[in-house]
């Protein structure tokens, strides 16, 4: 009877590690941050580039990448932007109709929704470039746990705005997916947007 009861045991464990093993099969080995459940769903009220007001709930359905920053950045933000629209133009054709990006400009006074228009169709004419008032675009940065300043002006006014060079990924149901870091190379941002993509297909 023990040694029945031994050989049950080692059954029962091997097949608990199979079925362990089965599960962990279905994670994806992301190569962006995962940040599932850590971060709201998509939410904001913002202004378009044509001045009108639109909501997270205009883009329903489609996987969304969404990036903070301004129209006079010198670096980060045309190369992220780049970056974005080569990826999506490098995903499949099926999956290249379900991603948008959207640049969120965090200097409402001097990005106005002309400025800021003519600036997303430099990069592609598919961006969606929003705007809103410092106290709202503050309130968003901190829903998403990042933030963003202003610099003194020089003597024509001018100054720099800092703020996150990360882009947040959310799903078709607007939940919060992927943080992806600056050095994040184009095909691993490629593989995870096709992987996102395809998840329910």
């Amino acid at each position: 009877m023990p040694k029945a009861n031994t050989i049950a045991k080692r059954l029962l464990t091997v097949f608990l590690l199979a079925l362990l093993a089965g599960c962990s099969g279905d994670q994806k080995n992301w190569n962006a941050k995962d940040i599932s459940g850590l971060m709201p769903e998509l939410a904001y009220q913002l202004t378009d580039t044509s001045g009108e007001t639109v909501t997270a709930q205009d883009t329903a359905g489609s996987i969304r990448l969404v990036f903070f920053g301004f129209t006079a950045c010198p670096d980060i933000c045309p190369t992220t932007l780049q970056k974005l629209s080569q990826a999506v133009k490098k995903l499949p054709e099926p999956a290249r109709e379900d991603v948008q990006i959207i640049f969120v400009s965090v200097d409402p006074n001097r990005d106005t929704p002309e400025r800021i228009k003519s600036y997303v169709e430099f990069f592609d004419d598919g961006i969606i470039g929003l705007t809103g008032t410092e106290d709202n675009l503050r309130e968003l940065s901190k829903r998403y746990r990042t933030t963003f300043g202003y610099e003194d002006p020089d003597q024509n006014g001018n100054y720099a705005v800092s703020h996150s060079g990360a882009v947040y990924v959310f799903d078709r149901e607007g939940e919060a997916r992927l943080l992806v870091r600056p050095q994040q190379s184009l095909d691993a941002l490629v593989a995870d947007l096709t992987a996102l993509a395809n998840e329910g297909a």
